[in-house]
């Protein structure tokens, strides 16, 4: 006579495979994503996703977006961009004092990364400080930039990069104005002023 637990049989290997599989497709669902785009994020040699937010050149958010890091040869930036643009956004230098070609830029508009055109700042933010960078006060959203520590030149320091595309940008130091206390010291060749209209 056959035991009360004979009657369950032991799971196959397809069987758990495709019940693992569902299982990661509803958590990704759960989540807010496309299970299936969830499971295609994960490939290996796919490019790198970042989630920046989309403004128009009026400062308007039109919604966040998951897009594919933009990935270039050092060859295809030089091709891409002028001499200026590619030594500060590449190669992290900084443009001489007074000599930014945004720096008398006050119209309505956003100024976006030279390299991706990503949007970075609004113009409404910007202001004078004296000292011969292009001075504004925060970016038009934390997603779409990051900041890390630059201890080059003796000093600490806090380099700002485009989250799309990692060009760098200038620097923020905490002297800035009200209400943010922030200034964030970017190079006209970094950007692209996209006025509104």
């Amino acid at each position: 006579m056959p035991g009360k637990h004979e009657s369950l049989q032991p799971i196959g290997r397809r069987t758990f495979l495709l019940g693992a599989g569902a299982f990661v497709v509803a958590l990704g669902w759960d989540r807010g994503r496309s299970g299936l785009a969830a499971l295609v994020a994960q490939r290996p040699g796919d490019p790198e996703l970042v989630k920046i937010v989309e403004f128009t050149d009026d400062g308007r958010r039109t919604g966040v977006v998951r897009v594919p890091k933009v990935v270039k040869t050092e060859s295809e930036w030089k091709k891409q961009l002028s001499q200026a643009s590619f030594e500060i956004t590449r190669k992290e230098g900084t443009e001489r004092p007074f000599s930014g070609s945004l720096l008398d830029v006050h119209d309505k508009g956003v100024f976006r990364c030279i390299c991706c055109d990503t949007a970075l700042y609004d113009s409404a933010t910007k202001f004078e400080s004296g000292t011969g960078c292009q001075k504004l006060g925060q970016p038009v959203t934390p997603e779409n930039i990051v900041e890390k520590a630059d201890t080059s030149l003796f000093m600490v320091r806090t380099a700002v990069s485009c989250r799309r595309c990692d060009a760098h940008l200038g620097h923020v130091f905490d002297d800035g104005p009200k209400p943010t206390g922030l200034r964030y010291c970017m190079n006209s060749v970094a950007l692209r002023f996209a006025k509104a209209a």
